[in-house]
């Protein structure tokens, strides 16, 4: 995928250059009428859409930023400011990054859609595949969608056309989750199960996230099904158990796309982007704004300071547990033993410096060109192996499920870590997998969602107000499109 959308976007620029750019007769444009009539068509559509998933920074960073892990950091309290007010819990409709999430993600369900609506155009061997995909991919970005803004706009029929706004309702999350169940039915019964090139998705990622999809609702003995399809399939297991693995290599370049990979979005270092079109960025936008500010020694690159672990998280660790020092980073003892060296910033005790960094997507010294802090090739494991093992044996435990079979898929992970067996059981267990799942998967954008979805958010965050805070608010944007057919989340 980064080679091809490297290809095309050179490609572009040069035809763009051209003198014959400008005397195209007639002009060209990209449509329903002459656009999807060959495979070759489908397939450049279906890289369209994944390319989408690299905006998908934007959503993990917010997630991220609204925990009660993660201080926001950056070179000041007013440093990004959307940021700034999420940590606090006091944002409101006006804020570009709940923006951002808004925009990236219906990009992505456009693209996708604009398939679907052109699914009977030719037909050609493979085709399902593609279009499964295609329903897969937009399954993920209205999965976001949902779980950030509570009900949505739906049209799974084709894209969404000017002026709609004023008449298609929000769905209600009820709908809105059987839109993404049936997109993910119709790719798991079409996909392969084997990925058809190393940066496609499979039918175990469908089934993965519609075992994540059915756990969010509490649908319990759905949740367990598909996600024991994942865990029985032989295609995955723990990183770092197998062969010559090394598991301290988990969020190196040397872990990505391996079998603990469900799901796993790649980035590139090839092409720049600008503050401008953060979105444009083949990179992971949210590793350079990681990285440690005024960063200066081995192994690590500089970056901007956002998405600081907390103290509280950091010696919530076991000290013999290896998930800790592969997670989280100790800038100052780093920075002793390496003779580094670098900047405080934003020192403000609720939303600044805690000492720490995100280890797990921090900037390497990579081959990035041309801006480091925007081209980051680090890829984001979107769904890991190890979360489908705690999300399974959460759905047993709380479906009233097989407590030894739940058991073991903990242990799996804890064993991974270097820790001992657990031999709890009923709700005793079940604290213990919520407490697995914070340490386990630190800084990849889930604990806020986990705390939503189990009630546990007003607890836990502070500042966080129930009936309100567990969704964010519509854009104002896009409520004032709307001209009065949507209302705005309720204490927003």
């Amino acid at each position: 995928m980064k080679k091809y959308i490297t290809i095309l976007l050179i490609a572009l620029i040069s035809f763009s250059c051209s003198d014959d750019f400008v005397e195209v007769d007639p002009p060209f444009t990209v449509d329903s009428e002459n656009f999807f009539l060959s495979e070759e068509d489908y397939y450049n559509g279906l890289i369209a859409v994944y390319d989408l998933l690299q905006s998908n920074y934007a959503s993990v960073m917010l997630a991220e930023i609204a925990s009660d892990d993660i201080n926001a950091g950056g070179e000041s309290p007013t440093d990004v400011i959307g940021w700034q007010q999420i940590d606090r819990m006091i944002h409101t409709p006006i804020n570009q990054q709940l923006r951002d999430v808004w925009n990236f993600n219906y990009a992505g369900v456009y693209r996708a859609s604009f398939m679907v609506e052109n699914k009977d155009n030719i037909e050609f061997d493979g085709k399902n595949q593609i279009l499964a995909e295609a329903r897969f991919l937009r399954a993920f970005f209205n999965f976001n969608l949902v779980r950030f803004f509570g009900e949505i706009p739906i049209k799974p029929e084709g894209r969404f056309l000017l002026g709609e706004e004023t008449s298609l309702p929000r769905a209600s999350i009820e709908d809105v989750y059987a839109y993404i169940e049936a997109d993910l039915l119709f790719a798991i019964e079409n996909m392969s199960p084997s990925a058809q090139e190393v940066w496609r998705a499979n039918q175990f990622s469908a089934k993965a996230l519609l075992g994540k999809v059915y756990l969010y609702q509490e649908n319990f003995g759905a949740a367990v099904a598909e996600l024991t399809d994942v865990i029985n399939s032989g295609q995955f297991h723990l990183y770092g158990t197998q062969g010559n693995e090394s598991y301290e290599n988990l969020f190196e370049f040397v872990g990505e796309n391996s079998a603990e990979s469900v799901f796993e979005i790649q980035y590139t270092g090839a092409l720049g982007a600008s503050f401008d079109c953060l979105q444009c960025s083949t990179g992971n936008v949210m590793v350079g704004f990681s990285g440690v500010r005024g960063y200066n020694g081995p192994t690590f690159e500089p970056g901007f300071g956002f998405i600081l672990p907390r103290e509280d998280i950091y010696n919530a660790y076991n000290e013999n547990d290896l998930r800790r020092d592969v997670s989280i980073l100790n800038i100052e003892e780093w920075a002793a033993d390496n003779s580094a060296d670098f900047n405080i910033g934003n020192q403000d005790p609720d939303t600044g410096h805690t000492g720490y960094y995100n280890r797990k997507y921090i900037p390497r010294i990579a081959e990035n060109e041309p801006d480091a802090n925007l081209t980051q090739p680090n890829n984001y494991r979107a769904i890991r192996y190890a979360d489908v093992l705690l999300m399974a044996a959460e759905a047993l435990i709380r479906g009233g499920g097989n407590d030894e079979l739940a058991r073991g898929y903990v242990n799996q992970v804890r064993n991974r870590a270097g820790l001992d067996d657990l031999d709890s059981s009923g709700n005793a267990l079940l604290e213990n997998i919520y407490s697995e799942r914070r340490l386990e998967l630190v800084g990849e954008g889930h604990r806020f969602f986990d705390l939503v979805r189990t009630g546990r958010a007003a607890q836990n965050i502070e500042g966080f107000t129930a009936n309100k805070n567990e969704v964010f608010p519509v854009p104002l944007e896009e409520i004032q499109f709307s001209q009065g057919n949507w209302e705005q989340n309720a204490g927003y």
